[in-house]
């Protein structure tokens, strides 16, 4: 058994799905239309056939307000595996992206967190080389 998707709520599909690819850097995968919504998929550049996130719509409240809280209580949503937090943080900040935590030395990660601009705080970790 093997993570194939996982889901993301966020406010605005379209705005989610600028952000994801343009600034994030991920590659859209689907972009079907279900209903008033759509079922939108991206995944990482490096991984095409990997682990989905579904762009997933919050119109239900109870997805509306498990998103709130998480944000609220300063819990990010979900976490991203990066090579260099350094050069990403820096990359980020230039494209505007509002961190809430700068790299920051977590034992055996470094770890920052940032506003998606869509209703979620997103942590960002690289892996620490803990035999130095």
């Amino acid at each position: 058994m093997k993570i194939i998707v996982t889901s993301l709520f966020v406010e605005d599909q379209d705005k989610a799905l600028k952000f994801y690819s343009e600034t994030l850097g991920f590659v859209k995968k689907h972009d079907v239309p279900v209903g008033e919504f759509r079922w939108i998929t991206v995944v990482s550049p490096e991984d095409q056939q990997g682990t989905e996130l579904v762009l997933e719509p919050n119109n239900n409240p109870t997805a509306k307000e498990y998103q709130q809280k998480l944000y609220a209580e300063g819990i990010p949503a979900t976490m991203f595996g990066v090579e260099n937090i350094q050069t990403e943080y820096e990359r980020l900040k230039e494209l505007g992206v509002k961190f809430t935590k700068e790299p920051t030395n977590a034992g055996p990660v470094t770890i920052a967190v940032f506003d998606d601009t869509c209703g979620n705080l997103i942590q960002i970790a690289q892996q620490n080389n803990l035999n130095n």
